[in-house]
């Protein structure tokens, strides 16, 4: 097959719009193409030949092959190519930011926290060569020690979701590499620039050695289960929505080679306004947490649960901070909300809203949708059991409910099936303490909003919002193997 043409995309003068293979950098032999789009605008910015089954199976073998030489390597050195790999982000943090504000729609302000996010997971997976450690324990036979070490798992397949593309690949990708393992990233189509081929080249440049990390950008129809079915990978680290990471899961158990996974999904974050809450800060992170990047964050504020003692005094002020928020042309200066990603989510919000409509809710604040660009929504009259408080929206629109008291309130910020994020507003922190304690989430906050991730710091959900967890020591523990071996002293 000839070789296909597509438009040249760069990044530091490399070309990024290929596939990366066994340090290849090279067209997918699927036989067909696909435009990467600004969500904007719909300029192309790249345009790949897509990556087939066979070109995916040599990723996966060519980092079967590499794996083992790259854990034996000296920790010293898988921590330099690691630090490297981070002075390089942010060496290169406008040119980052200029690709993810035209390819995945993000506002100049979530760029630069999404490359705040990815230099910092780097910096602390170049601490793990040397954290990672095993473990002696005595045995109850005489003469015997039992020793547990802790091993990379082997070869780590990495698919990221293209809301925060660069940063969802790295926190995966920079803990397995440093750790010893071999990474396949598998980015989503709408971002396979910044969730994947622009690492790439990061890495590359560090020194990472071939093999050790490849890129397919393909047709989830064409490569998709096959990506996790494959018999290479040990370990399928997945970050997106909750019914696709249960397909993802069942994928990875039923086939002939049983794999672990990683599984960070979808979110219905709560915010809880207790009567004894500061009402400006209630209302300052719920806006922040609620509409940046459009509410295309799992972690995103959804619903805002407000006690009926301070709701009156509350709610005003909340319309207020929605209406002001800036929204439009991502790359002008305080522009929070931009556009969504895609037509397909475009069509999923509008069902929202006509649902939310249909069922009673009424929009407090609203506006037109211009292009793929949603106005920020504001919902209020809404009952726990609709749509638009239940299911997660994945647009820049959150919903004010009412709670009797403290009681009903925990009532309502734990009556749905996601648990990833949540957060809690009251002056007396033990109270705060108390209420985040009881309440279904992997993480709480207690007068901070929803969106949260520090890179030491354990990040996952309970419930349908996921499996495992990342950063700091836990990312340690998700991307190695524990193999005991018994020694047994004879004579």
């Amino acid at each position: 097959m000839s070789p296909t043409t597509h438009a040249a995309a760069t990044f530091h003068s490399n070309d990024v719009s290929k596939q990366f293979i066994a340090g290849q950098w090279r067209d997918g032999a699927a036989g067909s193409t696909k435009q990467d789009l600004n969500p904007y605008d719909d300029a192309v910015v790249a345009e790949f030949a897509l990556a087939s089954e066979a070109d995916l199976d040599e990723a996966y073998r060519a980092a079967a092959d590499a794996q083992k030489e790259w854990a034996a390597v000296a920790p010293a050195k898988r921590a330099a190519v690691l630090r490297r790999a981070a002075e390089l982000l942010e060496e290169r943090r406008a040119e980052i930011v200029d690709w993810l504000v035209k390819e995945s729609g993000s506002t100049v302000i979530k760029a630069n926290i999404e490359v705040s996010l990815a230099v910092g997971i780097t910096q602390e997976a170049a601490s793990f060569p040397t954290r990672v450690h095993g473990t002696i324990h005595p045995s109850n036979t005489p003469d015997r020690e039992m020793r547990v070490y802790r091993k990379p798992i082997g070869v780590v397949g990495v698919i990221s979701p293209w809301n925060f593309p660069l940063h969802l690949s790295q926190r995966s990708v920079a803990p397995a590499l440093a750790l010893g393992n071999a990474v396949v990233i598998k980015p989503a189509s709408d971002t396979p620039v910044t969730g994947g081929t622009l690492i790439a080249r990061i890495f590359e440049e560090a020194g990472l050695p071939v093999g050790v990390l490849s890129v397919v950008v393909g047709a989830g129809s064409e490569i998709g289960d096959a990506f996790v079915k494959h018999p290479v990978p040990r370990l399928i680290s997945f970050t997106g929505s909750t019914p696709v990471g249960k397909q993802v899961g069942a994928n990875a158990v039923s086939g002939d080679h049983i794999k672990k996974v990683a599984l960070e999904l979808g979110g219905n974050a709560p915010v809880v306004v207790l009567d004894d809450a500061d009402l400006d800060a209630a209302v300052e992170q719920s806006v922040t947490g609620g509409y940046l990047h459009s509410g295309q964050i799992c972690m995103s504020v959804q619903r805002v649960i407000v006690d009926e003692k301070v709701y009156d005094e509350f709610l005003p002020k909340y319309e207020g901070a929605v209406k002001s928020l800036k929204f439009g042309d991502p790359r002008e200066e305080g522009v929070l909300v931009g556009p969504v990603v895609n037509d397909q989510q475009l069509e999923t919000i509008k069902k929202k809203i006509a649902s939310a409509e249909a069922d009673g809710a009424r929009a407090l604040v609203s506006g037109e949708i211009e292009g793929r660009v949603v106005p920020p929504f504001l919902w209020v009259d809404a009952e726990p059991d609709m749509e638009i408080a239940r299911d997660e929206i994945f647009g820049p629109m959150t919903v004010v409910l009412k709670a009797r008291d403290e009681a009903h309130a925990l009532e309502l910020a734990n009556d749905h099936e996601f648990g990833l994020s949540s957060a809690v507003f009251t002056q007396d922190l033990d109270r705060g303490l108390r209420f985040a304690d009881g309440l279904a989430a992997g993480m709480s906050f207690i007068n901070e909003m929803t969106v949260q991730d520090e890179a030491h710091v354990a990040f996952g959900g309970a419930r349908n919002s996921g499996l495992g967890r990342f950063n700091g020591e836990w990312a340690i523990e998700e991307f190695t193997t524990a193999h005991t071996i018994g020694v047994k002293r004879l004579g």
